[in-house]
């Protein structure tokens, strides 16, 4: 027993570990919510796990989270030979939204062939119904934009629409999707912005809108594409390194997927409220100069939670003047205004890395929401960076971290973690000690069962400190 025991050791602490390890952070109350880092894998927090992790890769460049689990998208990255071809496969990775564990990888098909364009999943997202879908990056030469819906089993891609650049065809990055891609359900609204790799960039909204149940049209009343008619700051004339979009949900029923207010954020401002016609509705100039955004990143998301609307946007990209790859969550002033935002938090408080990615502006979020066994409502936050790193954080009135942050794997409680820890699960496993003597402590990674995953973890603990 004990030499299967050591056996198993050496295997566990040499194979790919992404365990439930946290930012360590305790982050206040505030206006009587709390908020929770569940699990980080990162630069900063998890080592050589993240650093030789295939999603630590410049083209693995955006990811969104769907029931549970977190899809990375990386591009152009497993070589399938096809005759005399070797095509370099997308694939999907993907984790447990619940504990950062790894899940099985999503090699991507379309048409029954390995999908392998080039930079062909640089953008991932959802809509509202729980599909997942891929987009590519296009160039100026490239007329239409094709979205793509992932078949969550077996990956297996099916075209929804190809957007149209109409008579201007510009560089595109990322997309946003609002509403029911499979139009069975609800509407729904897909839109990007065109992107330069030099000022000024361009003014340009790509959109393709259908209804429930109809066909696919140009988004602005008809045509494709339609031009900015303002910007923040004034002297802005376009959009430059890969801007990102994000639609607002509407206020009730019948204008919830509409998609007519959007932020857009872009390499040289702060996230910027437009509506349908193109015009500025709301912008930082009116914003506590202490929140502006520290160093050209690009991204943003909203979400409510007991009636108050919340903005997450990021602060600094991996150079960030001392920041990196960090975002605040502040919630929305009257009227859902950003002059009157209030700051909660900042996530992670020490950061998900300060790595160069080779210029990838794009910080990506998502949302899901729940209630605690309370009643009370509580949102299930997603942040990830290129090259940096991903976290997911538990907001609410009752989110608990099960565990006082900073000493997890801490198993006989004596406030550090080193091998007295390990000693003691590996004597619940021989059946010299029982669980019920740590408190709970001994269960390291949440499952309720002491094994040696759970030794494998307080050593991956060890190894990092």
């Amino acid at each position: 027993m004990k030499k299967s025991l050591l056996l198993l050791f050496a295997v566990f602490t040499t194979a790919l570990s992404v365990m439930a390890v946290t930012d360590g952070q305790t982050y206040p109350e505030v206006n009587g919510i709390k908020i929770v880092n569940k699990w980080i894998f990162d630069r900063v927090h998890s080592g050589t796990d993240y650093t030789s992790n295939a999603i630590c890769n410049q083209r693995a460049r955006t990811a969104t989270m769907d029931q549970g689990i977190v899809y990375v998208a990386r591009s152009e990255e497993k070589a399938v030979i096809i005759g005399n071809d070797t095509i370099s496969q997308s694939v999907i990775h993907r984790f447990s939204a619940a504990d950062g564990s790894q899940l099985e990888d999503l090699p991507l098909t379309l048409d029954g062939a390995p999908y392998g364009r080039f930079l062909g999943v640089a953008s991932i997202g959802k809509d509202d119904f729980h599909h997942i879908w891929v987009a590519p990056m296009t160039s100026t030469a490239q007329q239409y934009i094709p979205v793509y819906m992932v078949n969550i089993e077996t990956g297996e891609l099916t075209l929804v629409v190809e957007m149209d650049k109409g008579d201007a065809p510009q560089r595109t990055d990322y997309l946003d999707v609002i509403g029911d891609l499979t139009l069975e359900e609800a509407e729904c609204n897909i839109m990007t912005v065109s992107g330069s790799t030099a000022d000024p960039g361009f003014p340009t909204l790509y959109r393709m809108h259908a209804d429930q149940g109809g066909d696919w049209e140009g988004g602005f009343e008809g045509d494709p594409y339609m031009d900015v008619i303002n910007f923040y700051p004034e002297t802005k004339t376009g959009f430059s390194l890969a801007p990102v979009i994000k639609m607002i949900e509407g206020p009730d029923e019948e204008s919830r997927y509409s998609g007519k207010m959007f932020y857009i954020d872009c390499f040289d401002t702060a996230p910027v409220i437009y509506d349908f016609s193109g015009s500025v509705i709301d912008s930082f100039e009116d914003v506590d100069p202490d929140l502006w955004p520290k160093a050209t990143p690009n991204g943003c998301i909203e979400f409510h939670l007991e009636g108050r609307d919340f903005l997450t946007y990021v602060i600094a990209d991996m150079n960030g003047g001392g920041y990196g790859c960090q975002a605040n969550i502040c919630e929305l002033g009257e009227g859902q205004t950003l002059a009157g935002m209030t700051k909660y938090w900042k996530i992670p408080a020490d950061s998900l890395g300060k790595v160069n990615d080779s210029g990838l502006r794009v910080h990506c979020f998502a949302v899901e929401y729940g209630v605690d066994d309370e009643g009370f409502e509580e949102v299930t936050l997603f942040t990830f960076k290129a090259y940096n790193g991903m976290a997911v954080y538990k907001i609410g009135r009752n989110v608990d971290a099960g565990e006082q942050p900073g000493i997890k794997g801490d198993v006989n409680g004596d406030g550090e973690v080193n091998i007295s820890d390990v000693n003691c699960l590996i004597g619940v496993i021989l059946g010299t000690r029982q669980a019920s003597e740590f408190g709970g402590r001994a269960f390291v990674n949440d499952d309720d069962e002491v094994n040696i995953s759970d030794v494998n973890a307080v050593i991956a603990i060890i190894l990092k400190s």
